[in-house]
């Protein structure tokens, strides 16, 4: 297994190729060790010194490392923890650990918003390592979880501001502004 790794905006994450598919479908976040469990995957990789974030994409994996590692010293340990975890044979997700999407009638407005940010964004930020999760739409405010790279890059907050929210606003007069929320 040959496992490609690209830079991201944000100089504490690494996007890590494997080459395979990761998750079929869908993304899975996971903020620290604590949340890991139902990951093999992930739980391998916390198992790395100085690891302190996994996501999970359909075909990636970004990790985020501690301010005070080194990726000299992490990533070839990353690098090793993935190649074992693929050898294994071990799912990505243990059975019936993927989380079901809430079914919500949705209005014209958000069905919109949800569309731009499924065609338009997501795939641009799956790009630098990471996901964008719509979670609300009130009052003209579109709230969004960042993930993977995107949690905690320097550059998150112009993108939020220049890309996201301006194209929203061209595309859904409704939209009046855009926030993160953990």
């Amino acid at each position: 297994m040959f496992i490609q790794t690209e830079p991201t905006p944000n100089p504490a994450t690494l996007k890590f190729l494997p080459g395979t598919v990761v998750m079929g479908h869908g993304t899975a976040d996971f903020a620290d060790a604590s949340r890991a469990g139902k990951s093999p995957l992930a739980t391998r990789l916390f198992a790395v010194d100085g690891v302190t974030s996994v996501f999970l994409g359909t075909d990636f994996i970004t990790v985020a490392k501690a301010d005070s590692s080194d990726w000299q010293a992490v990533k070839p340990q990353v690098l090793a923890a993935i190649m074992e975890h693929f050898s294994s044979g071990q799912p990505v997700l243990d059975e019936g650990s993927e989380d079901v999407a809430n079914t919500v009638d949705d209005d014209g407005v958000v069905m919109q918003i949800k569309e731009l940010i499924e065609t338009r964004v997501r795939p641009a930020v799956a790009q630098d390592g990471g996901d964008i999760i719509f979670r609300a739409f009130e009052d003209g405010i579109v709230y969004l979880h960042l993930q993977g790279a995107c949690a905690g890059c320097p550059s998150s907050s112009a993108t939020l501001k220049h890309g996201i929210e301006n194209m929203l606003k061209y595309y859904v007069p409704e939209v009046m502004g855009v926030m993160a929320i953990d």
